[in-house]
C-alpha cells in the first residue's frame, strides 16, 4: 500500500475526483467477522490474507476464485502499519478464541498463564501465544496489496514476493544520521518471510509468465515522494525492492501468534519523485489478481 490507496477506491466510482493527500478508501479498518470462515477442525491449514483497502481485497478475491472460502480468509484491515497490525491481530485472536472455545466444549483444558509464559520463552517463534498450547488458527498470514517499486529492482506492473519485511522508518534521527531500533537496542525492525514458500511462489509466478522479484519490502508511514527520500531508504535497506505501508505491521502480528508471514506487492509506481500521471493502479491490481490465482495453486497443491 502507498499514498494513492485512495485512488484505488475512487477508481471504482464513475465520476470520482482525485484528492491530493490522505487516504480515503472504503475500508475503515474495522474487521467484519463475517469475512472470517467458521474455525473448523482443519483451521490450521487456512491462510489469512490482509489488504489495506477494499480494491485490493476485491482483486485478491477475484484471483482466488469461487473456491476461496475453502482455504482463505481475506480482510481489508486499513491503511498504515498500526491499522494493519491491529486488524491482523484482532482476526488471529478471534480465530484462536473460537478454536479454544470449541476445544473447551470438547473437554480440552486451556493452558494456564504460566504455561503461556513458559512456552513463549522457549518457542522458536517469538510471540506470547507461540507454542503455548493453542492450535494456530492459520498456517500462514500474507500482506498483499499494491505499492511502490524501486527502479531497476521492481518495475511498474511487476510483482515482489518479499524475503523480509522491514520497518524502514522505525528508529531515531541523530546528528550522524538515522539509527534503526535494532541499532538502538530497542527491538527489531525486521520480520523474515517464510523463505521456502516465498521462493516457491516466485518460481510459480515466473513459470506463469509474470514478472516477479525478491528482496526486502520496506514499510513506511509516509509514502516516498522525493528522490532524496528514496535514496535514504536504499541507504538504510540496501536490498529494498518494494515500498508499502502495511507489511511489517501484518508480519509483526503474525509473529506474535507464531504464524509465518509473506508480503506480496504489485507495483503501481516507482519509488521516488511523486508523479501521479505515472501511476498504474489498474495494472497493479490486475497483477495482484493474477498473483492471487497462482497463490491459490501454490497453497492448495
Amino acid at each position: 500500500m502507498n499514498e494513492h490507496k485512495q485512488d484505488e477506491e475512487q477508481n471504482k466510482k464513475p465520476n470520482a475526483s482525485f484528492e491530493n493527500s490522505g487516504h480515503h478508501g472504503d475500508s475503515t479498518g474495522e474487521i467484519n467477522t463475517s469475512d472470517i470462515s467458521p474455525v473448523q477442525s482443519n483451521s490450521s491449514q487456512r491462510v489469512l490474507i490482509v489488504t489495506a483497502v477494499d480494491a485490493e481485497k476485491d482483486a485478491v478475491l477475484r484471483g482466488l476464485g469461487d473456491t476461496a472460502a475453502e482455504r482463505f480468509d481475506v480482510i481489508a484491515a486499513g491503511v498504515g502499519p498500526a491499522s494493519a497490525a491491529a486488524g491482523t491481530a484482532a482476526t488471529l485472536a478471534y480465530a484462536v478464541a473460537a478454536a479454544s472455545t470449541r476445544a473447551l466444549a470438547q473437554g480440552s483444558t486451556a493452558p494456564s498463564p504460566s504455561d503461556v509464559a513458559q512456552a513463549s520463552a522457549t518457542s522458536s517463534r517469538p510471540g506470547p501465544l507461540a507454542g503455548a498450547g493453542y492450535s494456530p488458527a492459520y498456517m500462514l498470514v500474507i500482506s498483499a496489496g499494491i505499492g511502490g517499486g524501486f527502479p531497476g529492482r521492481a518495475d511498474v506492473g511487476s510483482l515482489v514476493v518479499a524475503d523480509a519485511m522491514v520497518a524502514a522508518d522505525l528508529g531515531s534521527q541523530t546528528p550522524d544520521g538515522f539509527l534503526s531500533v535494532d541499532e538502538l537496542g530497542f527491538g527489531s525492525s525486521i520480520v523474515a518471510a517464510d523463505a521456502e514458500l516465498a521462493a516457491r511462489l516466485r518460481h510459480e509466478l515466473q513459470r506463469a509468465g509474470l514478472a516477479v522479484s525478491g528482496g526486502t519490502a520496506v514499510t513506511v508511514s509516509t509514502a516516498t515522494g522525493t528522490a532524496e527520500t528514496a535514496a535514504e531508504l536504499l541507504r538504510r535497506v540496501p536490498d529494498a525492492a518494494a515500498e508499502g505501508m502495511e507489511g511489517f505491521g501484518v508480519a509483526t502480528a503474525a509473529q506474535q501468534f507464531g504464524v509465518p508471514a509473506l508480503e506480496v506487492r504489485a507495483i503501481s509506481n516507482a519509488v521516488g519523485p511523486r508523479d501521479r500521471d505515472a501511476w498504474r493502479i489498474k495494472d497493479a491490481l490486475d497483477a495482484l489478481q493474477a498473483a492471487s490465482s497462482i497463490l491459490r495453486e501454490v497453497i492448495t497443491s
